[in-house]
């Protein structure tokens, strides 16, 4: 009964209750008095949690295994972000505005790429809808761009916060080897790059070109 119940919540966010926490995983207690496992990997780094709070997170996994019944949940998995934006932006969960890419580094910075020219709905007045996520995501900045069809309109969309972009040029060498050069003014160079390359390697995840900047 556990097992088909929580085998079709797999993609959704569940929320249960900390039993127990310790160097490798945290144990969250379910409904039908069912067990989830949250390993090290699957959670936001420096994320505390205390004992007995409520905690909502993504099921990637659900297996049935001779020690018993496994429930996988995550906070770093990339889905987990798309589907707290589907619950707090009506737009995205009624399907106005379509989610087509979403990079993350967990805790950090994550980047989405929503098909409309209603960004804004997504982030909400004085970004309020953004702010809860951020929040659920210990402090995870998030920025919210465009998709264009146009490969060189999106990468020069990715690459913000840094703007204005001189030009992108884009090398095709294969459909796996995928270049593009990304010129912007030097006041905006390490913006475009970001810290330790941050805005670069996720505008590239993002994209799935390989981003050079000069």
């Amino acid at each position: 009964q556990q097992f088909e119940f929580f085998s079709r919540q797999v993609g959704e966010i569940i929320s249960g209750v900390l039993q127990a926490v310790n160097r490798m995983q945290a144990t969250i207690g379910l409904d039908l008095k069912a067990e989830g496992t949250m390993l090290r990997k699957d959670m936001i780094p420096g994320e505390r949690f205390r004992m007995h709070e409520r905690i909502r997170a993504y099921v990637y996994e659900v297996k049935d295994t001779p020690k018993g019944l496994q429930i996988m949940l995550s906070h770093t998995h990339r889905n987990f972000l798309r589907r707290l934006l589907e619950n707090e932006v009506p737009e995205i969960y009624h399907g106005i505005v379509e989610i087509r890419s979403i990079a993350r580094e967990p805790g950090q910075r994550a980047k989405v790429a929503v098909s409309a020219t209603q960004v804004g709905a997504c982030v909400g007045q004085k970004g309020v809808r953004i702010q809860a996520i951020v929040n659920e995501l210990h402090g995870e900045k998030i920025d919210v761009i465009e998709w264009k069809s146009d490969p060189a309109a999106y990468i020069e969309k990715a690459i913000s916060p840094a703007k204005p972009v001189t030009g992108v040029y884009l090398s095709l060498a294969t459909s796996e080897n995928k270049t593009a050069t990304v010129v912007v003014p030097e006041d905006q160079l390490s913006l475009a790059i970001g810290k330790e390359g941050q805005n670069a390697r996720l505008a590239a995840k993002l994209t799935g070109w390989r981003i050079d900047i000069m």
